[in-house]
């Protein structure tokens, strides 16, 4: 080739482009961003609504059912679900996946605010969250102590926020299980009844004079200035004294008819770390950053400050992703070192000199492929970093076809430079046509759609590159080293001894089966057709699952205490657990949560919102504890838990993969909340009546029961009162009203909360304590205008896309495969009846699938046509690229028994190594198929060209197969359940490929022959005229 050609006459200008390369490939390696996962575009944008007090319908009518409606009319909404519960409404935005981030946030931002004239005036708080991959916390620290104070944990707490706030490449540092300090203003009630003082009147004095309206601005000269007011208060004594009513010359000031101090909000979030009070603080890294250089920055800050607190405060890191990534990637690098060892072995039949010429690929080729990953926006993580050992058993394939082609034709007498070129010459179309067909088996997995894609695209691009550059080096690079350094075979024409005794090898083995299998061509693909329709029934014994569960020493810990149960009772249960916790040898951290979720510190967890009845502990195991340790923990407190009578304690292992609420969830759409409640709990039965199924889930299950305040209108009415004055009175005596904040001297901002004495509220007591103010200036008590009484109401109220829905849920016992179990329940939700406008659909697994593998038939249908298209190309004729496609099924039959043999599923990688098979099989195919044209195009007879292709291409197709198989060997043994599966099914499938195809190849080859054109007259030696001529 001219490539070929200029790289060797002109070496000097090829070492400098290489060594550039090698330059910015190291250069590459050591600034490029590195993460412990890839970073997913992630178009879905929560809406949470805090409306205290307010019950799950009054939430639906009044506030989620007009935002749902009003969201809906938007362009690109994929689907809108809506978790509703006391106080509390969480509406989830999925816009489609290919959608602008940035711009959905705004719109959604926008068309929020736009409605808020028409909800409810008191809502708390409306807002719209943005979920970032990168929201994840990197750090969740936790500052211990057991007699500390509050003001000194506070003070600790924000002190090492300030610190970790000044390096540049944290964000969001955040404090938990610390309540906001406020000013609280206890009413007297009855002083208010006895002044004849309306409650309105207090609450809008306090909330006028903490207004802050802009002054405008005025012109003095030549310059403008901004007026401000100014605020009015700065200590809680200034709230204090507001007056709150003037009449007859007299004020009343605030601090006559309540208690003004400071305090802080009602605890709702309790932390603990192994056990101990603690406060939690965590931080994210910024995107683009290397998170190994960022833990070199914080780790001194982290030692000093540490050092800094009293005795009697511990700052303790108890969760550092950056040592996992580390810990990661420092085990594959230790796989890619053993895999180029591996590689190194293998090239030992190919001699010292061309062994070394081909290992220099490797580094070359690397490089290259890293400075493209790096320019396409790629960073260093998982995925990318098995991309590129899976890629380091294919890309010295180039390079051992076109050096042992070369040898070949030294070992004909040719002297380095004709053997270079005359070979590169040969084979260099084959080689291209290759690489272009490896390329083609990974171009679906670029092309996935979703969050599935974008979680996998970097493995594909990081082969793409790296074998592309392979490409480039074994043209360029490969043909000058090798006219340079290979030794003349003039007197060794078989090569070393080594070579020799292979070449033996292979002509009195392979030959003679080669030829019986010719003999008998319909017998030997009856064998092979026999092999892979047995491997097909394999499928369903080996089952398919999506994603396997995270390798991690890490898992959760959920307690679900009973309906209704305060945070007192939860954070009981939550003791018990860790009392468990802390007899396990293994377990060095567990960070309790009682009442919400732990901080995310995993990509596809997000923290549960904050319910009294549920609590969390996330649990680190040591990190040398293997999966199957882990595995036996985890069980082990499974069955343990299991028969806890007060509470429901769910052991859940992180899954890798798109979040799901779980692998089974059967969704339940109508509009009957009575009726879905009566389905649910069928469906409920049904999931626990289905052999394999654990931790059923029905959160209609039972009925919360709410005090309704039910007035008597007609009495209000005659004495003046209205249903708001009512409500806002129950809600200032129960959950408090929040005026306004300020900052105090401090610069702290306080919020103000108007409520009643602590000892007087949230009790049914404070119910017989409560006044109205009347419209003649009276105050009448509450009883006398409202009774109470019990109403039983669901615990929240689930929307999908704008019906009501109840998910029912459960996972799935580890020793038993999903599919059959999914398949048992779908059987028995088809014979379900159900009533008429109620249906059913699956979420979970079922649901990830489909959006992970939605228009993926489509862009397997293109790659098919695309292999067909440059293999047509390539050969110009039907019946050679025919030939090259029958050797897929092959791959099939060890992949498949591979996977059985090994316990494993299909499962979501173990596909993408069937297709990236695919691909490394037909790269074989063609340098046979190939090579067998040639031999007939110089004048063999049909038979004589197989068998001597045959024999020919045995060692290079072996040594390339092997290559692969010792790269990707280390992966296969290691205990990452990500990506294991794709290292088994790629070795299983080219052992088996390899083996078959040496006969399955010529024996297809023989009974489909393809046309071939004759050689023109003299070719060969005016080719090496040509080459000779060059070099002169």
């Amino acid at each position: 080739m001219k490539i070929a050609t200029y790289a060797v006459k002109n070496y000097q200008f090829t070492l400098v482009i290489f060594l550039m390369i090698v330059a910015l490939g190291v250069t590459t390696l050591l600034t490029m961003s590195r993460s412990e996962d890839p970073e997913i575009r992630a178009p879905q944008f929560p809406i949470v609504i805090i409306y205290p007090g307010t019950s799950p319908q009054d939430m639906e009518e009044l506030v989620v059912d007009p935002i749902e409606k009003k969201i809906s009319e938007l362009e690109d909404i994929k689907k809108i679900k809506s978790t509703i519960s006391d106080g509390v409404a969480v509406i989830e935005v999925h816009y489609k996946y290919e959608s602008d981030v940035d711009n959905k946030h705004q719109e959604l931002i926008r068309e929020v605010s736009g409605m808020r004239q028409e909800l409810p005036r008191d809502i708390y708080s409306i807002d719209v969250k943005k979920i970032s991959p990168s929201d994840v916390n990197i750090l969740q620290l936790g500052l211990v102590s057991e007699n500390a104070s509050r003001a000194a944990l506070k003070k600790a707490a924000e002190g090492l926020q300030k610190e970790l706030e000044k390096i540049p490449a944290l964000k969001n540092v955040e404090i938990w299980g610390l309540p906001n300090e406020i000013v609280r203003v206890d009413l007297r009630l009855e002083k208010l009844a006895h002044l004849g003082l309306p409650l309105n009147a207090v609450l809008g004095s306090l909330q006028s004079e903490m207004a802050n309206i802009p002054g405008g601005s005025l012109e003095a000269g030549t310059k403008a200035f901004n007026i401000k007011t100014g605020e009015n208060f700065n200590s809680a004594e200034d709230v204090a004294n507001t007056i709150v009513y003037a009449a007859g010359g007299k004020n009343i000031l605030l601090k006559e008819v309540a208690e003004v101090q400071y305090d802080h909000e009602e605890e709702k979030h309790i932390t603990r770390l192994n056990g101990h009070r603690a406060v939690f603080v965590t931080a994210a890294q910024k995107s683009g950053n290397n998170i190994s250089q960022v833990q070199q920055a914080y780790l001194p800050v982290l030692e000093a400050y540490g050092k800094s607190l009293p005795a009697n405060i511990e700052l303790v890191q108890n969760f550092d992703q950056a040592a996992n990534v580390n810990r990661r990637l420092g085990q594959l690098g230790t796989d890619f070192l053993i895999a180029i060892l591996l590689v190194s072995i293998t090239l030992l039949p190919l001699g010292g000199r061309a062994a070394f010429i081909v290992m220099i690929s490797i580094p070359l080729s690397l490089a290259i492929g890293l400075v493209l990953l790096n320019v396409m926006g790629y960073n260093l993580n998982q995925l990318s970093i098995v991309g590129l050992v899976v890629a380091l058993g294919l890309l010295v394939d180039d390079s051992i076809v076109v050096v042992e082609n070369i040898e070949r034709w030294l070992r004909q007498g040719h002297s380095r430079v004709q053997a270079t070129l005359m070979a590169t010459k040969q084979i260099g179309l084959a080689v291209v046509g290759c690489t272009v067909t490896l390329i083609i088996a990974f171009m679906p997995l670029v092309f996935m759609p979703e969050g599935a894609g974008d979680f996998i695209r970097s493995l594909p691009m990081a082969v793409i590159s790296s074998v592309l550059a392979s490409m480039l080096v074994s043209l360029t690079i490969i043909p000058f080293l090798a006219s340079r350094l290979l030794k003349e075979k003039g007197g060794h024409p078989e090569g070393n001894l080594f070579m020799r005794s292979i070449q033996t090898l292979i002509h009195r083995s392979y030959a003679p089966l080669l030829n019986r299998a010719l003999q008998r061509p319909l017998l030997s693909l009856l064998v092979a057709a026999v092999l892979f329709g047995g491997s097909l029934l394999l499928f369903p014994v080996i089952g398919f699952s999506l994603f396997p569960m995270s390798e991690k020493p890490q898992f959760l810990v959920n307690v679900k205490a009973p309906l209704q149960a305060n945070l007192a009772y939860t954070n009981a249960v939550a003791r018990e657990v860790e009392a468990e916790l802390g007899n396990i040898p293994d377990v060095t951290y567990y960070a309790t949560n009682v009442g919400k979720g732990n901080p995310r510190i995993y990509y596809n967890v997000i923290p549960e919102n904050e319910r009294q009845d549920f609590a969390q502990i996330f649990v680190q195991l040591k990190e040398n504890t293997s999966m199957a340790r882990k595995l036996e923990i985890t069980e082990a407190l499974r069955q343990r838990f299991s028969r806890y009578p007060d509470a429901k304690i769910e052991v859940k292992n992180f899954e890798q993969g798109p979040p799901m609420t779980a692998p089974i969830e059967v969704r339940l759409a109508g509009n009957n909340l009575d009726s879905l409640r009566i389905l649910a709990a069928r469906v409920e039965g049904l999931l626990k009546n289905t052999e394999g199924t654990l931790y059923v889930t029905n959160p209609v299950a039972n009925l919360k029961s709410d005090i309704k305040v039910d007035i008597n209108k007609e009495k209000a009415r005659m004495l003046g009162v209205s249903s708001v004055d009512i409500a806002r009175t129950v809600r200032l005596a129960i959950a408090g009203i929040a005026v306004g904040t300020f900052s105090d001297a401090d610069g702290e901002d306080r919020a103000v909360v108007v409520t009643t004495p602590k000892g007087e509220r949230a009790t049914l007591a404070a119910f017989d304590h409560l006044h109205v103010n009347t419209a003649q200036g009276g105050a009448v008590p509450l009883k006398q205008l409202a009774d109470l009484s019990l109403d039983a109401s669901p615990l929240t109220i689930n929307h999908y896309d704008k019906t009501r829905m109840v998910s029912v849920s459960a996972f799935v016992h580890k020793d038993l495969l999903l599919d059959r179990v999914l398949d048992d329940v779908i059987e028995k939700m088809d014979k379900l009846e159900l009533p008429e406008g109620y249906s059913y659909s699956m979420g979970g697994e079922i649901e990830s699938r489909q959006e992970s593998f939605g228009g993926f038939g489509t862009v397997i249908i293109v790659t098919v046509f695309l292999f067909i298209a440059v293999l047509v190309l390539e050969f110009k004729t039907f019946k050679s690229t025919l030939i090259v496609l029958s050797v897929i099924p092959l791959g099939i039959v060890g992949a498949v028994l591979a996977l059985l043999l090994t316990g494993n599923s299909l499962s979501f990688v173990a596909i993408i190594g069937l297709i990236a098979l695919a691909g490394i099989e037909v790269k074989n195919s063609i340098l046979l198929v190939d090579f067998t044209n040639q031999l007939r195009q110089q004048g063999r007879s049909l038979e004589e060209a197989i068998r001597e292709a045959g024999e020919v291409r045995f060692l290079p197709i072996v040594l390339t197969s092997l290559t692969a198989i010792g790269g990707l060997l280390p992966i296969a043994l290691s205990s990452n359940p990500l990506i294991s599966p794709l290292a088994i099914v790629l070795i299983g499938g080219l052992i088996s490929s390899t083996l078959l195809s040496r006969i399955v190849t010529p024996v297809v080859y023989k009974l489909i022959p393809p046309l071939v054109e004759g050689p023109e007259e003299g070719e060969t030696t005016v080719v090496v005229q040509e080459q000779e001529a060059v070099l002169a």
